[in-house]
């Protein structure tokens, strides 16, 4: 073997002993579990409220107002939220995000438990749900301040995977919750209370911080950060369309998270109004937290994946090949409507979603200028989050109440094809 076989190897083993004696690594680390165990619990509490509720009907358009709440708020703000990454002290708006974010949740908390829906209902969780997406844009937009930049890649994978699945550790939280106060109104009030908890942890986190030491390299004046809120987006987008690497990158998440968002509506109706227990699989919410675990082992085994093969193989190769993996776990796992298969099927697209997410970030954080990646991380949220109430519309309008439709299960596989031709044209365009 060559030495220059063998550089992949040390560059990975070196870069996983520095994560693991890096001190502010682990605090940004320990910030994003707190935030991302609290927002799983508070999206199953709420996901739980109004699917799965007793007390109220579920259908396809109340599960998509669902999941519409829990990604719009940050469509709407974050292009102009991250100007504010950009310019204003990290520490300070990630502290002073999660201290706004916990009388929101309380907020919320009190509506589910009162039994109010509607507008009361989505409008405290717009509110809530809006600030734990800023906060997670500046936790990946400070990544590079705390470690070196030939590190990202191995960073990035172990940040944002064990957010991911720590995500997931919340939701099943809430439903463990779920089974001890009850599925009811006050039941799924006392649930999200408990939520509000991670945004009181990642604030001690974020106070172990020294001001200005998260970025951005150049802090602006308030009236000046200001002024630059109104061109967040135009200057995300630019930033993002100069950068052929993360241009073609959006494009194959957003062709990844369109499929995907349509089947989180599908495979709810169908726990809650199609499929039965069977034998150790179990339907309604309990089977909804055995599809969290599914994908929490499908996004661990991309974590010890990605590193090494990204070293080894490239973003190309890697973001394509988990675009066509996802297609054919959709047709074999999902199109046959199969509770075991549908399992099978949330380990893998969850596992190649998070492939395609950690090379993305990582292509942000490695070709994006610092002052202006805070702004493009708002702009990915953005359009992800869009990508997926559209995904949720479109499936609540062609969707039955038991969630199986076989053209639109079949459909989201051609989805998943289409963005390899859609990432390759974009990818090996000049800067």
């Amino acid at each position: 073997m060559t030495a220059a076989s063998t550089q992949p190897d040390r560059v990975e083993k070196v870069g996983v002993r520095k994560l693991a004696v890096n001190k502010d690594f682990r605090k940004l680390v320990l910030a994003r579990i707190a935030v991302q165990w609290g927002e799983g619990l508070f999206q199953a509490s709420l996901g739980g409220a109004v699917v799965f509720n007793p007390e109220r009907e579920a259908n396809p358009t109340a599960v998509a107002l669902a999941f519409t709440v829990l990604l719009l708020p940050y469509s709407v703000i974050g292009p102009f939220a991250g100007a504010l990454l950009d310019r204003w002290d990290r520490r300070q708006v990630l502290l002073v995000a999660n201290l706004i974010r916990i009388p929101m949740v309380l907020l919320v908390a009190a509506t589910v438990g009162l039994g109010y829906g509607g507008v009361p209902l989505y409008t405290a969780a717009l509110l809530a749900a809006g600030t734990t997406r800023f906060i997670l844009a500046g936790l990946s937009a400070s990544l590079p301040h705390v470690v070196s930049r030939e590190n990202l890649v191995e960073a990035n994978a172990a940040a944002a995977t064990i957010g991911a699945i720590t995500a997931v550790v919340g939701g099943s939280c809430a439903i463990l919750l779920r089974g001890l106060v009850g599925a009811g109104n006050q039941g799924s009030g006392w649930v999200t209370v408990v939520s509000a908890v991670g945004s009181a942890l990642a604030v001690w986190a974020v106070l172990s911080f020294r001001r200005s030491q998260l970025g951005p390299d150049e802090v602006h004046e308030a009236a000046r950060a200001v002024v630059a809120i109104a061109h967040g987006l135009g200057d995300g987008v630019r930033a993002a369309a100069r950068t052929p690497s993360v241009a073609a990158g959006f494009v194959a998440l957003i062709m990844h998270r369109l499929s995907f968002g349509a089947m989180i509506v599908a495979g709810l109706l169908m726990m809650r109004n199609y499929f039965t227990d069977s034998g150790p699989w179990r339907a309604g919410m309990g089977g909804v937290g055995e599809v969290l675990l599914f994908a929490a082992a499908g996004i661990m085994l991309a974590a010890l994946v990605t590193p090494w093969l990204q070293h080894r193989l490239g973003q190309r190769i890697m973001l394509c090949g988990a675009l066509g993996l996802s297609a054919v776990a959709q047709l074999v796992l999902v199109v046959p409507a199969y509770l075991p298969l549908l399992l099978a099927g949330a380990f893998v697209i969850a596992g190649t979603g998070q492939v395609i997410k950690l090379c993305v970030d990582t292509a942000v954080q490695r070709d994006v200028a610092d002052e202006l990646r805070g702004r493009v991380f708002a702009l990915y949220d953005t359009l992800l989050n869009v990508i997926q109430v559209a995904a949720a519309a479109l499936a609540a309008l062609v969707l039955p109440d038991n969630g199986v439709s076989y053209p639109l299960l079949v459909g989201a596989a051609v989805v998943y094809l289409l963005g390899i031709p859609a990432y390759l044209v974009i990818d090996r365009r000049p800067a």
